[in-house]
Parts: structure tokens; C-alpha cells; sequence
């Protein structure tokens, strides 16, 4: 290799050491922390490569931060003498701790959470500089936990002043109008219309509307909070939207990406109430097939909101209201479901914990949220919509240049080297993937999950077969879904909490009226259609910090008990373990197995006892006790029993 420079972003560990890829070579490029030149994660540097000398990987150096990925960070402040603080940031990659001036502190104190900025960084040899921008309150209180979640992950709890006083303005305004938008839609309001969302939903972005039609068929209406026509593209409210990109949702509460007059109130179907709605109405027999389609906009007045579980109980028992409806809609969904899977769909299927909280936010209860035949109801009825919608305006925008872009959720093809690590990985469970050169197919893929369904090793396989996927993007140029085994998908059903869905929502009524089309929209639809991507992906991760949080802080109760679980990874310092009822991973760490000697063997993918060749093998069902939770790192720490 040369020391000529290269320019990309560098990945940096908790341990300061950072990972630049370059583009055609296997090996990342390994910085150690005294040639990191004040890089952090994410950052684009330029990096020059040095002699490899004694590591394993090629080293380099960071000769240049081009930009920086992030300059603000939530973290525990610490006082250092009368005037001076240092801030431990909380994502552990900040491998510095930021020097604050009591003056620059705004009033906080030792042991507070804040929210500050790096100001200057002049020497990488010292800690950087910065400000306190929000003094957050005292380290471990709930709320102020949830918070810190929230900011580190690049969000705001709350919405300014000026756009909730917008929103209230929208919809005075929409309602003074309401008579006259009324007589341009169709009008659903004699129609059996219902919602079906969890007991806790406050706000309801979609409902179904139900018919029977004279010649054995039915037209199924999906009607969607008609969030476009408040938040108007251009206007303030929609660069906010913009900006969330997503409704963030944590173990007890949502941050909606709408204030809460929209969300809650004037977009959401709630029961009794006349609502504007874009809607995707099919004719259908009772095998699911779709011989007609319409979209536009609509009024819908719902009659009656379904919790998941009481629909279910209503179609488990055969009686109560819309009884033969509900069924009826059930049973479609199933056909449109098993058609899905003869298409290649992948079934994955995790558990998911739920919470327990008393009224201070502590968990006193964790358990796994229960998948009823409801859920996958209203999925499949929202997968056709979307479906639908995408296969529609592909069919316009291919025809007609002209037409415009469109908003596309799509999902690539698997990775072809981590489909063959998938290989390995199974081939050490017993498993085997039947992949040709990285290869695989759907129904190979569903091969595999259905052998290890009910078994110890499940949600370890579906976890790692999750892990070997692409990540489903937004995107103005269709490929498909991979996942869903569908030729056209995007996202149609969710405005109220999902950016794109709005977009999606204005190109098709564009077309549906013959709009105009703007100058250079591709490259402003693609800059878009990649934020939100990168918004998506930092909501899903404040999702899990907060259940991580959540689970160390549930177990902090539990050190010294015995718990089962499941061996999860082995590494050259110790074993992974996820424990069975609350989901959580932990380690066992080599230093405190002291029974035997035991060294990693890479390629079984366990570890064993060099006197007694004892095997700690992935899948393994291990009875563990907890030894210490540290909810700082969010870690724990178990021993084998």
C-alpha cells in the first residue's frame, strides 16, 4: 500500500480505536488512538496509510477532519476543582471527556445530565472544549434518562413555540374551509368504518371500511389520516416534519413527529367524528384477489375503535360487533398473507419485551408482547395498500418522463460475503443454508427459520439472519423488497409519524390532479428519500437504547439470582448470554470461569476447557447467574452456575 491519502468516514469503537473501509479492500484500515488527530465517529478524514509493522491489520493515520459527523453530545457532568467540569459523554465513543467552564455550565452541577457542544478542539492531546446548551436534571431519574436518549440520537422532545401556534392556525383555518373540501371527496361516512390499534394508541393513522357487493365480492377501503392536506409542503410545519423525519417510539412514551393537535386530534381517526383521509379501495373476493382499485382523497366517519385484543377475542369466539365483518377481513388476510410467503416474503418473527413501570418509571414487570392474528390483520391490509400505491405510480412514472419521481420503499438483495458468514454461523448450530457463491433465496432463507422455530436457538438465528440483511431504505429508484417478496412497495400508511409517507401521499395526489412537476426534483426527492433513511435508522436505535436501558436498570434488582438463558456469542474474552424472559444480553467473561482454562475455537463458534474440553457453544441453553448491572454502559454481568 502507498501513503497516499484517502478520504471516507471513519467508525471509531468505545475503546478510541478507529475503522476506515476503503473501497475495494477487504481489510478496514485499523487508527489507534494516538493517530486518531481529534477524529470522531462518523467524521470525514482524510487518512494516510502507515507500515503495518506488528498489528494484524493495516494501520493509518488521520491526517485531516474534512467534517464533522456530530458536535453535540448528552453526558454526566463532573466537577473538577471550583470553576472547571468535565462531561463523560454517553455514547461511549466519545473516547474524550469534554472540558466545561463553570461559566460556560449554565448553572449545572456535579452528577447532572446535560446536553452540550463542542466548541474547539485544537489539541488532540487534550480534551476538547465546550458548552452545556441544556441542563437536563440529575443522572438516573427517568424522565431525565429518556431525555438523554432522546437528544444523544439527534432528536427534540419538544416542538418550538412558532410551530405548535402553526399547527393551531392549520387547523382553525381546515375548519372554516371544512364545508367546501368536503364536497371534493368521496364520501365513505355511510360506510362500516373501524379502527383496530393497540390499547395504549393515542393517535390512529389508519381504518378499515367494509361492504358486501351483489356479486359475491367486497370493496375494502384503507383510509389514511389525510395528513397532507394540514401540512402543506414548503411551510414551516412541514420543514419540522422534515427535520424529525420519524415519531420516535421508547418504552414509555412517543415523540411524535406532528404536535400533538395534529397527531392526536385532527389527523387521527378517532371514533364519532367526520375525517379527511387519502384512501386505497379495492374490489375483492375472498381469496384476496384484486380486480379493481381506486385512490384519492376522502371522508370517513369511524364507527367504532378495536383494541388489537378485543377484535381478536370477537373473531375467536364468534360473537360481538361487525362479528361477521371482522371475520370476513380475517380470513382475506390470511390469503393475502399465505400468498405473500408462495412469493418468497421471510418470515421474521421476534419477541418483543414490554414494560412494566411504576409511577417514578421504574420497570417492576417485563414481558413479551403477544403477536395476535389482528396484527398481521391490519398488516396485510396495509402491505396491499402499499403494495398497490407503488405497482400504481411505477406504472406512471415508467410510461411518462415526465411524470415526476416517486418515493419507493425498497430493500436490497443480502450481502453476498455476510450470507456466507451466515453459512458458517448456522453450519455450527447444525443448520445448513442452502447458498450458491453468497447467493440465497427467500425460501432457503424461510427454510431455515422454520427448522428453528419453537427451538433454544430461534431468536439467536433469526437475530443473525436479520443482521446478514440489507437495511430497507427509502428511495426514488425501485428494486423491489427483498423481505416482502414484493416487485413494488412503498410507504402509504403512515403520515402521521412517518415523513416519507407524506411525501408519498403528495405525489400521488399530484398525479391523481395532473399537478405541475418542479425543476430538479430527482436530486431533491434522493437527498430526501436519504435523510429520512438516516433518520429511521437513529429512531430504531433510540427504540433499543431506551428497552436496553430499560432491561439493565429491571435487573439491577436481580444481582445474585439465577436465571436461564441462552448462549448468544463467544469472543477470545468471553461469552454472550441472552436471558430468556426479559430478552437481555449479558456476558460471562473468560477471567471469571475459573473451573478450567477455556480458549475461544474460532470456527466452532465456542469455547472449551483445556482440561476438561467442556463446549460453550451458540444455542446453548446455560443456567447464569447475574453478578453486577451497570446501567451507565448498559452491560451485564453473569456467571455460569
Amino acid at each position: 500500500m502507498t501513503n497516499k491519502s484517502h478520504i471516507g468516514k471513519i467508525i471509531v469503537s468505545s475503546r478510541g480505536v478507529g475503522y476506515f473501509r476503503q473501497d475495494g479492500v477487504a481489510d478496514d484500515i485499523e487508527v489507534q488512538p494516538e493517530n486518531m488527530n481529534a477524529a470522531l465517529h462518523g467524521d470525514e478524514v482524510e487518512l494516510e496509510i502507515l507500515k503495518q509493522g506488528s498489528f494484524p491489520r493495516p494501520q493509518g493515520k488521520v491526517t485531516n477532519v474534512i467534517t464533522r459527523s456530530k458536535t453535540k453530545f448528552v453526558g454526566t457532568l463532573s466537577e473538577d476543582g471550583k470553576d472547571v467540569f468535565y462531561l463523560t459523554a454517553d455514547d461511549r465513543r466519545l473516547y474524550r471527556d469534554i472540558f466545561i467552564r463553570a461559566s460556560n455550565s449554565m448553572g449545572a452541577h456535579d452528577g447532572d445530565k446535560v446536553y452540550a457542544e463542542i466548541t474547539s478542539w485544537q489539541d488532540p492531546e487534550k480534551s476538547p472544549e465546550g458548552k452545556v446548551l441544556k441542563v437536563l436534571g440529575r443522572k438516573g431519574v427517568h424522565n431525565v434518562e429518556m431525555q438523554s436518549i432522546v437528544l444523544e440520537k439527534g432528536f427534540e422532545s419538544e416542538f418550538p413555540e412558532e410551530i405548535d401556534r402553526d399547527a393551531e392556525r392549520i387547523v382553525k383555518e381546515s375548519a372554516l374551509n371544512l364545508e367546501e373540501d368536503l364536497k371534493t371527496r368521496r364520501d365513505f361516512r355511510g360506510t362500516l368504518t373501524f379502527t383496530i390499534d393497540p390499547a395504549t394508541a393515542k393517535d390512529f393513522d389508519d381504518a378499515l371500511s367494509f361492504k358486501n357487493l351483489d356479486d359475491g365480492k367486497y370493496e375494502i377501503g384503507i383510509h389514511i389520516a389525510d395528513v397532507s392536506h394540514y401540512v402543506r409542503e414548503g411551510t414551516i410545519l412541514d420543514k419540522e416534519a422534515e427535520k424529525r423525519g420519524t415519531s420516535i417510539y421508547l418504552v414509555d412514551r412517543t415523540i411524535p413527529m406532528l404536535p400533538e393537535i395534529l397527531s392526536n386530534d385532527v389527523c387521527s381517526l378517532n371514533p364519532d367524528v367526520d375525517r379527511m383521509t387519502f384512501s386505497a379501495v379495492f374490489e375483492l373476493d375472498d381469496k384476496g384477489k384484486v380486480s379493481s382499485r381506486w385512490f384519492g382523497k376522502t371522508v370517513i366517519h369511524s364507527d367504532r375503535r378495536f383494541t388489537y385484543e378485543e377484535a381478536q377475542q370477537i373473531i375467536d369466539y364468534g360473537k360481538g360487533e361487525y362479528v361477521s365483518e371482522l371475520t370476513t377481513l380475517n380470513n382475506i388476510a390470511k390469503k393475502l398473507q399465505a400468498e405473500k410467503a408462495a412469493n418468497g416474503a421471510i418470515e421474521f418473527e421476534n419477541d418483543e419485551v414490554r414494560f412494566v413501570l411504576d409511577d417514578t418509571g421504574k420497570p417492576i414487570k417485563v414481558y413479551k408482547k403477544e403477536r395476535l392474528e389482528t396484527h398481521k390483520l391490519i398488516e396485510e391490509f396495509m402491505l396491499l395498500a402499499n403494495r398497490e400505491v407503488a405497482k400504481f405510480m411505477f406504472g406512471v412514472t415508467s410510461k411518462n418522463n415526465s411524470a415526476g419521481p416517486f418515493v419507493y420503499r425498497i430493500h436490497d438483495l443480502p450481502d453476498k460475503d455476510k450470507i456466507a458468514n451466515l453459512n458458517i454461523f448456522l453450519k455450527a448450530l447444525g443448520y445448513d443454508l442452502h447458498a450458491e457463491d453468497g447467493e440465497v433465496t427467500a425460501e432457503e432463507l424461510n427454510a431455515v427459520l422454520t427448522a428453528v422455530s419453537g427451538k433454544p436457538e430461534e431468536s439467536l438465528v433469526k437475530t443473525a439472519a436479520i443482521r446478514s440483511m440489507s437495511k430497507a431504505v427509502y428511495s426514488t429508484r425501485n428494486i423491489g423488497h427483498f423481505g416482502l417478496g414484493f416487485e413494488f412497495y412503498t410507504h402509504f400508511t403512515s403520515p402521521i409519524r412517518r415523513y416519507p409517507d407524506l411525501l408519498v401521499h403528495r405525489l400521488l395526489e399530484r398525479h391523481l390532479i395532473k399537478g405541475k412537476i418542479g425543476k430538479d426534483e430527482q436530486a431533491r426527492y434522493d437527498k430526501l428519500t436519504a435523510s429520512a433513511s438516516e433518520k429511521e435508522i437513529a429512531a430504531a436505535d433510540a427504540e433499543r437504547t431506551s428497552i436496553k436501558y430499560k432491561q439493565v436498570e429491571f435487573l439491577m434488582t436481580h444481582i445474585g439470582e439465577t436465571f436461564n438463558a441462552t448462549v448468544s456469542g463467544v469472543s477470545e474474552w468471553g461469552v454472550y448470554v441472552e436471558e430468556v424472559n426479559t430478552k437481555a444480553d449479558g456476558m460471562v467473561r473468560l477471567r471469571d470461569m475459573t473451573d478450567d482454562f477455556y480458549t475461544l475455537d474460532e470456527k466452532n463458534y465456542c469455547i472449551v476447557g483445556a482440561k476438561s474440553k467442556k463446549r460453550y457453544a451458540l444455542g446453548d441453553k446455560v443456567k447464569v447467574k447475574l453478578t453486577n448491572a451497570d446501567l451507565d454502559r448498559r452491560t451485564l454481568d453473569f456467571v455460569f452456575v
